[in-house]
Formats: structure tokens, C-alpha cells, sequence
């Protein structure tokens, strides 16, 4: 990005401080949902009982259409056995590969729903799409908060540092909370490289951009995926690593990788790659900010599938 970029030094000052005893993000839990191989967190506060859940996950069965809440659940009694209170629940994107839990999450735990704010171009373009009804705004007004680029809030008193990362979508958003970064999909764990770029408003140099602005924070912080797949060769999922194990290990972007070299790359592989098995009603919902969509007139809430479309 063209002259200072003042969100990433906001960032990188916050994480360096992070350094000082006691550091600023003491608890970091993990759920797995090995069904969309799909990581949600909760990240605590050490000063306070504060915390804010992460991409957290919705079941959902494609063949009867029905979903579920066992994971999100899972996080719904962690909080309340540890007596913690749930301030933020954060996306890091419109996900099309889960549906999002994040209504659920706020009815039992309360919090606000936040995203960043270019969702409003991703609702444009799936509101086309899936011709949705008139009353969908596509103004973002279905989640709590939209945050730009650069903008920070706290959870508790631990400090938050939002960083626009668009090129998987126009809407990925990775949140640096005290010394850690939770980067959604934008990176993989090193052995198994990056995000695709093809999704619609997707684009392969950008995301490059992107993950190099990230690369730039200090080597040491810790770096919170949203997906693993367990690389060729690895028997366990795995979704922290830290900046320098990126720069140093990353397949498709460790230092030398050129954006010409990284573009061609990704281009040639997404080309082979099939569309996620949840894309359709993933994305329909995530756009709602994880809302069903409305019941029609029998009461019943349906989800649509474009034919010979996508």
C-alpha cells in the first residue's frame, strides 16, 4: 500500500507491547469442526472475564436442510462454566464454506456481531446472484458493527487492531488482538500455503498484497487460521503458527515468491480446485450475518440453489 500504513504500525506497536509481563492475550481457546475442517476461537481477556468468540460454526445437512448448534454450543458452555462475558463475536469474512452460528452465539452469550465493513460488496454481488427478496438491504445492516480498515476497539482492556486483507473476498478482515492475529482464510498453516482467489470479488493479486501486509507484523506473533486440512504427510490438524514460520516455511508465499510467480500459481491451482460443498446455502446465510432467511408465507424458511449459474 502507497505511503504510511499506519493500521499495520498501530498493529505492530501493540503486538511489541505485547511483550511486557503479563502479556496481553493469556487464553486463546480452540474448537475444531472437523466436518468443514473449520476453527473458531475464544479469546479472553486476562484482566477481565471479557472475550470475544471468532468465526464460530452452524451444522447444517444438506440432504434434510436441517442444522445444528453442538459446536456452537460447545463454545456456549465454555464461556458460561468459566463465567466469562461475551462482548464481541467476529467475522472474518463471509464465509462460503459453514454457515455462521453467530445469531445463535448472541442469543445465549449476548455480544455484538461485528465484520468488516466492504460485506456490502459481497452482499451485492450474492444479492444478484440469488435474487433475493426486496427487503434485503445489502448496506451491512444485518450485522452490529462494520469495521474499517485501521480501526480499533478493546475487548475488556485488551487492545484490538483491524486490517482490511481482501483477495479471498473484499470483505476479509483480520483482527490483531494483543500479541495474536486471527487471520481467517487468508492463510493457511505453511505446509499447505494460501487462500484460493476465485471466488466472486475474489482476486489473486490482491490477496498477495494482502498476505505480504500481514507478514509484515512482528516475527513472533502468533497467527490463529480459520481452516487446516492437514498437509500431505501430517496426521493433525494444526491452525496457530507464528509470522516468521510464514515467511520462512509458507509453500506458496515464503520470501523469494514474487507476485508474478504467486499469481500464476494460484490462478493455475483454483482453476482444478471444485467449489466448496456448502458454498450455497453458506454463503445465502453468511451474508445475513449468519440470519436465516425470512419464512415465506407457509411459515417455512427456504435457501436457494441457482441452476447452471455458479
Amino acid at each position: 500500500m502507497p505511503g504510511t500504513d499506519r493500521a499495520l504500525e498501530r498493529a505492530s506497536s501493540q503486538i511489541r507491547s505485547a511483550g511486557e509481563d503479563p502479556p496481553l492475550v493469556s487464553e486463546v481457546v480452540r474448537f475444531f469442526d472437523e466436518d468443514t475442517f473449520t476453527a473458531s476461537y475464544i479469546v479472553r481477556d486476562p484482566a477481565t472475564t471479557r472475550c470475544a468468540v471468532i468465526d464460530p460454526v452452524l451444522g447444517y445437512d444438506p440432504a434434510s436442510g436441517r442444522t445444528s448448534t453442538g459446536k456452537a454450543d460447545e463454545i456456549v458452555a465454555r464461556v458460561e462454566r468459566e463465567g466469562w462475558h461475551v462482548e464481541w463475536i467476529l467475522e472474518t469474512h463471509a464465509h462460503a464454506d459453514h454457515l455462521s452460528a453467530a445469531p445463535h452465539i448472541q442469543k445465549r452469550l449476548g455480544g455484538t456481531i461485528g465484520i468488516g465493513a466492504h460485506i456490502t460488496e459481497v452482499q451485492h454481488i450474492f444479492a444478484k446472484l440469488f435474487n433475493l427478496e426486496a427487503g434485503f438491504s445489502s448496506d451491512g445492516s444485518e450485522f452490529g458493527h462494520l469495521f474499517d480498515d485501521g480501526e480499533q476497539f478493546r475487548i475488556g482492556e485488551m487492545p484490538v487492531t483491524c486490517l482490511h486483507v481482501p483477495g479471498h473476498t473484499p470483505a476479509c478482515m483480520a483482527y490483531v488482538i494483543g500479541d495474536a492475529a486471527f487471520v481467517g482464510d487468508t492463510l493457511f498453516m505453511p505446509d499447505y500455503g494460501t487462500a484460493r482467489a476465485d471466488f466472486p470479488g475474489g482476486d489473486a493479486a490482491t490477496l498477495f498484497r494482502s498476505i505480504r501486509r500481514l507478514l509484515a507484523l512482528p516475527p513472533d506473533t502468533r497467527v490463529f487460521l480459520c481452516h487446516d486440512y492437514k498437509a500431505p504427510g501430517r496426521d493433525i490438524f494444526v491452525t496457530e503458527t507464528t509470522i516468521a514460520a510464514q515467511h520462512r516455511h509458507n509453500i506458496h508465499v515464503h520470501d523469494g515468491v514474487t507476485e508474478e510467480d504467486f499469481v500464476a500459481m494460484r490462478t493455475k491451482r483454483d482453476a482444478d480446485l471444485d467449489l466448496p460443498r456448502l458454498i450455497l446455502p453458506s454463503v445465502q446465510v453468511n451474508i445475513r450475518a449468519g440470519h436465516l432467511p425470512p419464512a415465506e408465507s407457509n411459515g417455512t424458511r427456504y435457501l436457494k440453489i441457482p441452476i447452471d449459474k455458479v
